[in-house]
């Protein structure tokens, strides 16, 4: 009997280029060799600035086009897509819950964890919450378990009486939000779900064993430079800042008084290329490489590594994974690596790519495939927003040992059921060990 394949896309909004990216899955696995790239259509950014749309016509032209050159390649008819897509106000927030394990008869005996359980644990903690109505919460990430005190990986089915848990929320000004789904839209395509280009670009690019370890990731795209920090395996913060490659492009434009187009032309023959041919063409070498040596001390130092002040090399031992075109810069994790003071190494699509696109700056995309393997796997790893489940409905989850995005997204059918009274007291001692250790990385 022939084999069946699930045909899946990634769509990855960047202020220098979209990319679409297509793979095709065997149902019959989750592991990640079950994934397999078929093509990768992309199309110049047109409408967006450090990320963000500007021009909604502009922009919707552009994802039209990475679908059509997509679609051209792989023959395959695509309807929906993940979206990757950048905020210029990204806010990671912590918050605490717990529930009581009791028994049907309301007292406190030890029982195993049910996947009621954790749904009303991350109701507690997402009803500690406080933010501006003009945010919406695009992540919500369990970033910790513990079990009577003791922490744990994976709670369900495991025997406790009181279940505690560490909430991650990942939030950006809604009018973002609702500007990429409108783009994307009129481009004739469904929103299957959101993620965030900093977290894409780690999970295109770090490994298993880096993340379980602890590590850092920083993605430097056109527009913007996002950060991502792992540990025990989960995303513990997602960060941006608003400097990334183009402005390298836009200074060089500005000093050596060229066009944006000869100035981004300029800055990959300047690394691709011998001095004496750059030279030979009447540019100058050293005020070229001043220029550039200038933003990307700029940027490491003035922001990644404000950003990561609190980030000390021992609670990272697997050290910074660096992606995103610059980084493909001689010298630029070396340089990094003496200002942080951890090893740095160059990131590359976790998947097998198609010839001519295995290079760091396509680590989104490949981490758009990453995120869908994970959230079919476990949906309590990356917690669907509402607002997505609404618009384009899913029933494909329902299979999974954790139920369906439809149980843990409809809040009325357990939101009755939150321990109030074990919300007002303290967190258990294990998690309030974590948050003493790593408040620089957790609260704001």
């Amino acid at each position: 009997m022939p084999r069946e394949w699930d045909t899946i896309a990634g769509l990855c909004v960047g202020t220098t280029k979209v990319s679409v990216i297509v793979a095709e899955v065997d149902p019959r696995y989750q592991s990640q060799d079950s994934i397999h790239v078929i093509g990768i259509g992309n199309a110049p950014s047109r409408g967006l600035s450090k990320g963000v749309i500007t021009n909604l016509t502009e922009a919707t032209d552009s994802v039209r086009k990475a679908f059509n050159e997509a679609l051209n390649i792989t023959n395959k008819r695509i309807d929906s897509a993940i979206v990757a897509f950048n905020a210029l106000d990204v806010r990671s927030i912590t918050t605490s819950g717990m529930v009581a394990l009791e028994n049907r008869g309301g007292e406190s005996t030890p029982r195993r964890v049910e996947v009621a359980d954790i749904r009303r644990a991350i109701t507690a903690a997402k009803s500690r919450l406080d933010q501006p109505g003009s945010m919406l919460a695009v992540h919500t990430i369990p970033v910790n378990y513990a079990l009577d005190g003791r922490m744990v990986d994976e709670p369900l089915n495991m025997t406790g009486t009181r279940l505690d848990i560490m909430l991650q929320t990942v939030s950006v000004p809604q009018t973002y939000v609702q500007n990429f789904i409108t783009c994307v839209q009129n481009a004739g395509i469904k929103v299957d779900g959101l993620v965030l280009k900093p977290l894409a670009s780690a999970l295109g690019s770090v490994e298993e064993d880096e993340m379980r370890a602890g590590c850092i990731s920083v993605s430097i795209g056109g527009g913007s430079t996002g950060m991502v920090l792992y540990k025990s395996g989960k995303p513990f913060k997602i960060m941006s800042v608003p400097i990334g490659g183009n402005h390298i492009t836009s200074d060089l434009a500005s000093v050596l008084r060229i066009s944006m187009r000869d100035a981004e032309y300029l800055k990959r023959r300047v690394f691709t290329e011998p001095e004496e041919n750059l030279r030979q063409d009447g540019i100058d070498i050293d005020l070229a490489l001043k220029v550039i040596g200038s933003r990307i001390e700029e940027l490491f130092m003035d922001y990644v590594s404000v950003s990561l002040s609190e980030c000390r090399p021992d609670l990272f031992p697997s050290g910074i994974v660096l992606s995103g075109g610059v980084s493909e810069m001689p010298g630029v994790a070396d340089w990094l690596s003496d200002i942080m003071q951890m090893q740095v190494r160059i990131g590359v699509p976790v998947y097998k790519m198609p010839p001519g696109y295995d290079d760091p700056s396509y680590v989104g995309a490949a981490g758009l495939l990453r995120f869908m393997s994970y959230r079919k796997r476990n949906p309590f790893m990356f917690i669907e927003p509402s607002f997505i489940e609404n618009m384009n409905h899913r029933g494909d989850d329902s299979n999974n040992d954790y139920g369906s995005n439809d149980d843990y997204n409809n809040n009325e059918d357990y939101g009755d059921e939150i321990d109030t009274e074990g919300m007002t007291g303290k967190v258990s001692n294990a998690l309030s060990s974590i948050l003493s250790n790593f408040k620089g990385l957790f609260l704001d």
